[in-house]
Formats: structure tokens, sequence, C-alpha cells
């Protein structure tokens, strides 16, 4: 089976992992904040907070920006189902944006007539959470324009975007963002086998991610409430929960930022062949907005009929095709909330012809033309 997506571990990752284990520290040591700066230096941002998964980025961030009870949390039907549970976690409510139909992510004309509606009736959110669908970044000058005239903060969810670039900056440099997220899954662009990290330029955001990831706890003395009794003391300031990443992780991820740009390139390379091999056949191929740099996660193609049939035939082919995503509001959990089907049209006629097709840097040529003869068969 060619899967949609596979990690890459080389023996230079080995060896970094085996150092770590041959070392003192397997936990909070100096392997998680050389990833961190690594990382916050490749995207231009000032901070960075390692964590065991970019849910857990996602759920810190949220808290970090005092998301509660009450408050609102929009972001795109078209993602994983975290990108709309970190705002239930803090207690908030979640409603969606629809999608743009070429892009697949957030629509931001949709959010800017969502908004001026909801300051109708007084319910603005108080986080907007636009996902970065595929590796291509949303629309987020024009986000930040909203955000400036609505008075929301802006939380991007680039799970899938590490190595990308809007305008003329990486993703992750959180110029029109209060907080980005990063996931290291290993399905993603780089892998720390779980993992996450959310990137910031604010120095408060980031202290309260750092206290957060780790039970709440702070050893600094200017965060205590009383004096400390001595250099072995330690203050629980807030609920927080062990969200941690490990060293074993941050040296697997920091080995593997020394090739994203290889990875990312590579994936140019296996979109660029699809585009052509594939542009005769009634499909719809994945828009890549020519302005900016798409980290090419995934490379999801529109069929107009039959995709089931399609889907599985691809699967007994050995081509290990797969659906992202099915709209969240669809999800039952979601459904008890009180969504329904035709909520979000655009998102779920998306969904319901989508079929990612294999897309990852270790892909051979001749397993491509396994896929892309497979897909031909079909049509």
């Amino acid at each position: 089976m060619i899967p949609y997506g596979r990690q890459d571990i080389t023996e230079a990752d080995i060896a970094a992992v085996t150092e770590v284990l041959r070392s003192d520290f397997l936990t909070q040591g100096p392997a998680v904040p050389r990833f961190e700066q690594a990382v916050a230096d490749y995207c231009g941002a000032a901070y960075a907070v390692a964590v065991n998964s970019a849910t857990s980025a996602l759920h810190l961030a949220c808290l970090a920006l005092d998301l509660g009870p009450c408050d609102w949390l929009w972001t795109s039907p078209n993602t994983f189902v975290a990108s709309a549970n970190c705002a239930r976690y803090c207690g908030a409510l979640v409603d969606f944006v629809d999608i743009d139909p070429r892009t697949y992510n957030l629509s931001a004309s949709a959010l800017a007539a969502k908004l001026e509606q909801a300051e109708r009736i007084g319910r603005l959110p108080k986080v907007v959470l636009p996902v970065h669908f595929a590796g291509q970044s949303c629309d987020m000058r024009a986000i930040d324009v909203l955000a400036k005239r609505y008075g929301f903060r802006v939380l991007e969810d680039a799970s899938h975007a590490i190595g990308g670039r809007y305008e003329d900056m990486p993703i992750g440099s959180c110029r029109y963002s209060d907080i980005s997220v990063f996931s290291f899954h290993p399905v993603k662009i780089i892998t720390t086998g779980e993992g996450g990290m959310a990137l910031t330029n604010h120095e408060e955001l980031t202290r309260r991610m750092v206290r957060l990831r780790s039970h709440g706890i702070t050893r600094d003395p200017a965060e205590m409430t009383q004096t400390p009794d001595g250099p072995w003391d330690y203050q629980q300031i807030e609920l927080g929960f062990n969200h941690r990443m490990t060293e074993i992780q941050a040296a697997l991820g920091f080995s593997q930022l020394q090739r994203l740009d290889d990875y990312v390139r590579r994936r140019h390379v296996l979109a660029d062949a699809y585009d052509d091999l594939l542009k005769d056949l009634p499909l719809q191929r994945p828009y890549r907005n020519p302005d900016h740099a798409s980290a090419l996660h995934l490379y999801p193609v529109q069929v107009e009929q039959n995709r089931r049939v399609i889907f599985e035939s691809l699967r007994h082919a050995g081509i290990g095709v797969n659906v992202h995503y099915i709209p969240v509001h669809t999800q039952p959990y979601y459904r008890q909330l009180g969504f329904k089907l035709g909520d979000y049209p655009e998102a779920e006629a998306y969904s319901a012809r989508a079929i990612s097709l294999p897309l990852f840097p270790r892909l051979s040529d001749d397993e491509l033309l396994t896929v892309v003869t497979a897909v031909r068969e079909q049509f």
C-alpha cells in the first residue's frame, strides 16, 4: 500500500534520538529549548513553546488568549476536529465560517459578512482560528484587517503549513496573528512522533503557555504570589496540564528541521508532476496561489461523481487515498450542539468530492506513476 503520507526517518534522526537516550535528560533538558529556538528562528517569530501535540498547542493558545465560557471561537468546518475542540476544552462556544471553494480555506469574504451580522446582534467572536488547509495559507492580511476592525484575536492553525510562506514571510511568523500552531505528527511536513508547537511575538502569551504546559507551575519569583521559601520553591499559579514535549521528541524534531526545505521542495516537484499528469482528467486539481508558497501537506483532488467507487477502487489497487476532511459541524458531537447538514454548503460540497492522493518526500517517481496510472483507470 502506498500511503497518503509517511514520515522520513534517517540515520541522522536515529543518531540524534540515541544521543538523548544516552544523556542525562529524557525530559525538561536542553533539547526542547534548542528546538524551540530553531523553529522560532526559521519562522521569524520571537518565541516558541513546544508541546506534546498540536491539539495541546491549540488548547494552551486558547487559554493564553483568555478564551472561556460565553466566548465564541470561529473556525473553518474543513479541518480536523481539534481546531474546534480546543475551544470546547475551555468551555467556549464554537461557530464556523464557510470555505473559499477555490482554496478550501476559511473564506475572508464569508468571514466579513458573518462578522457584520454578528456585530448587529452582539455576538462577535473573541478568537478566529483560520486553518491553513493542505499547507496553503489563508488570506491572513484580509483577516488581520477584520481583526483590527472587530477586535478579535487571531490564532492560526498552521498544523499543515511549516515550511510554507505567505507574502514574503514564513508561515508561523505571526505577522498577522497572535499565535500560530504547528503539528509534528508523523504524516506532517516534519515529525517528532507526536508533538506540536505554538509560536508568538508576545512575551506574556509565551509566559502563560509555558506555565500552562507544566501544571500551571512557576519557579520564577516574579510570578509567585508570595516570597519563595528558598531556591527549591515552586508555586502552582493556575490549573495547568502536563502538555510537555520530551527531549526525545525535540531531538528528532531538530534533526528533521534541517531537511525541512528539502522536504517542501520535493513536495512541490511531486505536486507539479501530478498537475501535469492529471490535467486532462475530469477532476479538479488543488489550486496553488502563485503569490505565496504552500507547504503542500496534502494533494486533494475533487471528482464530480462516483467518489466512493473511485476511492474504494484505488484502495483495492494499493493506493492509500484518504479524505480530508469530513466537515466538523457534521460530526455527531457538533450536531448535538445544533449544527446540521446545509449549514456550510461550500465545505460540504468540497468534502463530498474530495480524495487526497499520496504525497510525501519519499514517494518515488515510480510510485507516483503507479498512483497516476491507477487514477487514470477510474475515468
